[in-house]
């Protein structure tokens, strides 16, 4: 029963942090109403602080499967293995009811933004409306969606830029959620920071691969898209490039988790102070 209710909150918190960030998203794409990749780096990172205090005391919040595979790996007897494949279902049924959600209520401005630019859904070029929900490398909003732009990144590089920023907001988490480090000894502040972590991330990768460092998050949404009219723009995508939003966060992220205990955790103290008395109560 503890693990019905574990895989139904990282549902619901999956949920939210799609939809405030897909939904940033659809907003800036069809309507311009978040203007410039800052504004919407914050929804999604303001996004992603609610989803956390939403459920984190039910579920820890991984809220990503790539986070799910660094702890199942790295704090095994906090998180068994056998857990991981129930949180990665859960997961990514709160991506697609998000991606689901996000279609009913802009699907009329959807329509609206391809007749107006002459995109006819699921052939190429249609990206311009499926970034909406999927993601695509470079972006297609700031570099289009010809050759020449797809000249500029390959499906491995668009791996390698998930990976890499994945694995900098794993070991962000797993700096954060340590009860060791005393740099944050107020534990409640970490969701707001994972979120500017992220915010952070997106600003900078963005124009490369739209930074999605969730496979759920792009996963689920671009099922979405598949079924509703995109097809293999959606699925497998261009350049089949769609497993890189899959493989490249889930190497990066274990590799995060494994280079914050190589270089931080080893150096911290054994045992986490107690908050009352500065005194050791066993380690975390």
């Amino acid at each position: 029963m503890r693990l019905v209710q574990q895989c139904i909150a990282e549902t619901v918190g999956t949920f939210f942090l799609v939809l405030f960030g897909t939904g940033a998203v659809a907003a800036a794409v069809l309507t311009g109403a978040q203007v410039g990749l800052w504004q919407v780096a914050v929804v999604w990172g303001l996004g992603i602080t609610f989803a956390i205090y939403a459920t984190a005391a039910v579920s820890g919040a991984h809220l990503n499967p790539a986070v799910s595979l660094a702890f199942a790996l790295l704090r095994p007897k906090d998180f068994p293995a056998r857990k991981l494949l129930p949180f990665w279902g859960a997961q990514l049924l709160g991506g697609v009811l998000a991606g689901l959600t996000i279609f009913s209520v802009f699907n009329s401005l959807l329509a609206s933004f391809e007749q107006q630019r002459g995109i006819v859904r699921g052939e190429p070029g249609s990206e311009f409306s499926a970034m909406v929900f999927g993601e695509y490398f470079p972006n297609p909003a700031i570099f289009g969606a010809g050759e020449a732009a797809r000249a500029l990144i390959s499906p491995a590089g668009a791996a390698a830029v998930e990976g890499l920023g994945t694995a900098i907001l794993v070991f962000m988490i797993f700096a954060l959620v340590d009860r060791r480090n005393t740099a944050l000894p107020a534990k409640y502040l970490a969701p707001p920071l994972i979120g500017f972590t992220v915010a952070v991330l997106i600003s900078l990768f963005a124009p490369l691969t739209q930074a999605g460092w969730n496979p759920a998050r792009d996963f689920g949404p671009r099922i979405v898209a598949f079924f509703a009219g995109w097809g293999e723009v959606a699925i497998p995508g261009p350049r089949w490039g769609f497993w890189a939003y899959i493989a490249g966060p889930l190497v990066g992220g274990p590799i995060g988790a494994a280079l914050y205990d190589l270089l931080i955790r080893r150096a911290l103290p054994q045992e986490a102070p107690s908050p009352l008395t500065g005194k050791g109560q066993g380690p975390s």
